[in-house]
């Protein structure tokens, strides 16, 4: 099922000195990939990437295809062959253990006869309480009464660090119960044709449940209209970036001036949630007008809206009319997707939504060495130190704030590879053979160990992301840098390889989440994960000035016709790049200084300069569908990968030296047009 639960101020790479002896040299990169019809100079992307994206086409069950989604395949590939076996195995493994409990949620996903006779019988208790509701109370209760399942509806509910206290969980809610994937969709005129196809998926999963055709489709409309009102009020993604629009801390008794229709001490009474003094009501001006809504809004109305997201929740766990339905629209309205992925992907998907840390540990077990780990560490400290040299080089920093900057530098948690302590799944009770009530299940024990947290002290050892994720990540209250074991691989990283391979993938991404420490919204949070200002006024002016020209440079990159990046959404990503890529440069340079023959050693006639930045865009190379772009250039903090090839180093003369490209070509952002932050 959809969770709706608020996220840390968390950072992704993905769409996320010098002590060691340096790697035995090998190639680890195929220059007949390299397209010598295009000049480095002027489109390094292209150089790079444009033979191999010819070369691979995105598969038909896929929205994009590239160096991220190929590891994540092999990923796939090797939890498919894990969960294969826990389903085999389940009925003699030991009872209670995971290996059972992902055998029995995998296998019930598979059992598509079970799945195809139930048909949509295991949401009728749902629609049938929904059906009774009498009045705006029944109304409540029902909203409260779904979140205690775990299957939240009308706004997002978590615990989170507080973010004046990093030390301590509290409780937030914010604007959320939208279907489309932001409040654009519902007024501009560009999405027009997108929300008549929102209006016909709604009527159609309406009518799979037995709604007459003509009441589905005024159902719909009432729908649409309900998320309408809810989307004027709601922050766009640019907005909710900054974490002041995340962060509204107020009394039970605040909060209930704001909704006096809706008791807050109730709610959390049913949540199982400690809350004593108050929580973070992140977004006031929406729960004004939910309560608004309360008053105003038909019973009937308020019925539709809660019956079309106990369908859509439901659907990709139900038979096929539905899963085929959710795809329709999902997959290939928004986002162009050609066909359905095969069955065993969508059920290891729910598999990892309900099980993903107990799956990563079997992973682990078998498929992240000791020895990548221990290589792992080094390439961190040795970024770390080269982080720290270029905070105490900054020529626009004064010396008060580069001292809380390298306060926050020494402070840096890493983690690699996967938790030092694996979450304990006893409290998980599955069945063989019942997909959606295991689905149900493993979503209640999921939230409830979420909600428990509230008003404790936050646990640090505690991972945000599973180790079979290809992707990485920098949290901001807990100051940490975050590297799955799944990521560890070429060509991120490859034990084998020469520092000049090793630096320009893994190291950049190292580098680029250290950099989100310091990026636009990071940068608002102290070393010990509180958001609190550390910046004289004239040092954030400064930054605040170079920012604004890293925005100008990625608002100019045009991603679809007419449609480009918006700047200002992919900020922290960017500032991000730029930071990680001079960081790990930086780090090269260290390691080559203490071996000078392999500084000056060419590998397939490039040297090691170049052989950084080609990997760096190796990295990036990738397609995607026009549909999916444009759904992204909406909602993702990450600018096109093909941007973020040549964004970064063209504004670093590094790479203007090491292929000697002139001023005037389009690498190279020389004079007022170079972006240098960190």
């Amino acid at each position: 099922m959809k969770h709706r639960c608020m996220k840390p101020l968390a950072f992704a790479l993905a769409m996320t000195l010098g002590g060691s002896a340096l790697a035995a040299p090998t190639t680890a990169f195929d220059v007949n990939e390299l397209d010598s019809s295009i000049k480095a100079c002027t489109d390094f992307n292209g150089f790079v990437n444009a033979k191999w994206v010819a070369a691979n086409p995105i598969p038909a069950d896929r929205t994009r295809w590239g160096s991220f989604d190929a590891l994540r395949e092999g990923s796939l590939n090797v939890q498919h062959a894990i969960v294969e076996k826990a389903a085999r195995e389940a009925a003699a493994a030991r009872p209670g253990s995971i290996e059972q409990k992902i055998g029995y949620l995998y296998a019930s996903g598979m059992d598509e006869a079970a799945i195809e006779r139930a048909g949509f019988d295991p949401l009728r208790p749902q629609l049938a309480r929904i059906a009774g509701l009498k009045n705006r109370a029944d109304v409540v209760g029902y909203i409260r009464d779904s979140y205690a399942r775990g299957e939240p509806v009308l706004f997002r509910f978590s615990g989170n660090a507080d973010f004046k206290d990093s030390n301590r969980q509290i409780a937030y809610a914010g604007q959320g119960g939208l279907g489309l994937p932001t409040v654009d969709y519902y007024s501009k005129p560009d999405y027009a044709k997108i929300r008549t196809a929102y209006v016909a998926h709604i009527a159609k999963l309406l009518e799979l449940t037995g709604v007459g055709a003509t009441d589905a489709q005024q159902q719909a409309k009432s729908v649409l209209a309900f998320e309408t009102r809810l989307a004027a009020v709601s922050l766009p993604p640019v907005e909710m970036r900054n974490p002041n629009n995340r962060y509204h801390y107020v009394s039970l008794a605040e909060a209930d001036k704001v909704t006096p229709d809706f008791d807050w001490a109730a709610f959390f009474k049913a949540q199982g949630a400690y809350v004593k003094d108050g929580f973070s009501l992140s977004q006031p001006k929406f729960f004004a007008e939910v309560q608004q809504m309360l008053g105003d809004v038909p019973l009937a109305q308020w019925q539709a809206y809660l019956r079309y997201h106990a369908i859509a929740n439901a659907a990709p766990y139900l038979s096929t009319p539905f899963q085929q339905e959710d795809f329709a629209f999902n997959a290939q309205t928004l986002n162009g997707q050609k066909e359905m992925k095969p069955r065993w992907k969508r059920v290891l998907d729910a598999t990892n939504d309900g099980m993903g840390m107990a799956l990563g540990q079997l992973y682990v077990a078998d498929h992240f060495s000791p020895a990548s780990k221990q290589r792992a560490e080094e390439l961190v400290a040795n970024l770390s130190a080269a982080f720290r040299t270029r905070i105490e080089q900054l020529e626009w920093m004064s010396d008060a704030t580069r001292q809380k900057a390298l306060q926050k530098w020494a402070t840096f948690v890493p983690k690699i590879g996967y938790p030092d302590k694996w979450r304990d799944w006893s409290g998980l009770a599955l069945t063989p053979g019942d997909y959606y009530a295991n689905v149900q299940a493993a979503n209640k024990f999921n939230y409830d160990y979420a909600i428990a947290k509230i008003g404790k002290p936050v646990d640090r050892s505690e991972w945000g992301m599973t180790p079979q994720t290809v992707n990485a990540y920098y949290s901001a209250q807990k100051n940490e840098i975050v590297f799955p074991a799944a990521i560890l691989q070429p060509p991120f990283f490859d034990a084998n390889a020469d520092d000049a391979i090793n630096y320009g993938g893994i190291g950049a991404v190292i580098g680029h989440e250290m950099g989100h420490g310091y990026d636009d919204q990071g940068s608002k949070f102290d070393a010990r994960g509180n958001n609190v200002n550390w910046w004289t006024d004239a040092d954030r002016a400064a930054f605040e000035a170079r920012t604004a020209k890293l925005g100008a440079q990625f608002d100019g990159y045009e991603a679809l016709p007419g449609k480009h990046v918006n700047g200002q959404l992919t900020m922290g990503e960017n500032i991000g790049d730029l930071g990680g890529l001079n960081a790990a440069y930086t780090a090269l340079q260290m390691a080559l200084a203490k071996n000078p023959a392999e500084a000056q050693r060419k590998v397939d006639g490039y040297t090691q300069e170049q052989r950084f930045f080609l990997n760096w865009a190796r990295v990036w190379r990738g397609n995607i569908r026009p549909e999916a772009q444009l759904t992204l250039l909406n909602t993702d903090p990450h600018a096109p990968a093909k941007f973020r090839a040549i964004g970064a180093p063209s504004n670093m003369p590094e790479f203007a030296r090491a292929f000697r490209c002139k001023s005037g070509d389009a690498m190279v952002r020389d004079g007022e047009r170079q972006v240098k932050i960190w």
